[in-house]
C-alpha cells in the first residue's frame, strides 16, 4: 500500500476549520477536481489527469477523522483519505492522508504508476490547504 501524507497549520481554531472541510462539495472542488458530485454520502469525482479522464467514486465513511472516504469505483485497487486536525500554538494543524493500492493501467502507451499518483494526490491536497487559508482569512 502507498501513501501520501501532508500537513499544514491553518491560522484559524478547529472548529471553523472542520466546519470547512465538513462542508464537502466545496472542500473536494478545491482539490481542482474537473467534477464533484455530492449525494448523501457518495460522491463522485471526475478530473482530468494528463490526457485520460479519472472517475472516482467514493464513500463518506465515520472514522475518528473529521472527514474519511474511501473509493467504490474508480481506478485504484484500493484507496482511503483522512483529515484530522489539531489545535497547535498559532492555530490548526490539519492533516490528509491518502493510502492506496494502484492498478497497473496502460494508457496510451505510459502507465499510471505510484510516482505520478503520489504527485497528483499531493498537488490536490496541497490545493484543499491553500483553499482552507483563504476561508479563514478575513
Amino acid at each position: 500500500m502507498e501513501r501520501v501524507s501532508l500537513t499544514r497549520t491553518v491560522d484559524a481554531d478547529p472548529d471553523t476549520v472542520i466546519d470547512r472541510i465538513t462542508d464537502v462539495e466545496p472542500f473536494m472542488r478545491a482539490a481542482g477536481f474537473d467534477d464533484v458530485t455530492v449525494e448523501g454520502d457518495t460522491v463522485v469525482i471526475q478530473n482530468h489527469v494528463g490526457l485520460f479522464q479519472i472517475e472516482l467514486v467514493v464513500e463518506l465513511i465515520e472514522t475518528d477523522a473529521v472527514l474519511t472516504y474511501e473509493q467504490r469505483e474508480g481506478i485504484f485497487e484500493s484507496m482511503v483519505t483522512d483529515y484530522t486536525v489539531e489545535a497547535v500554538d498559532g492555530g490548526t494543524e490539519v492533516t490528509a492522508t491518502t493510502e492506496y493500492t494502484a492498478l497497473d493501467l496502460p494508457v496510451l502507451g505510459t502507465m499510471i504508476d505510484s510516482t505520478i499518483v503520489s504527485r497528483q494526490r499531493s498537488k490536490e491536497l496541497n490545493r484543499q490547504f491553500d483553499w482552507l487559508d483563504e476561508q479563514v482569512q478575513g
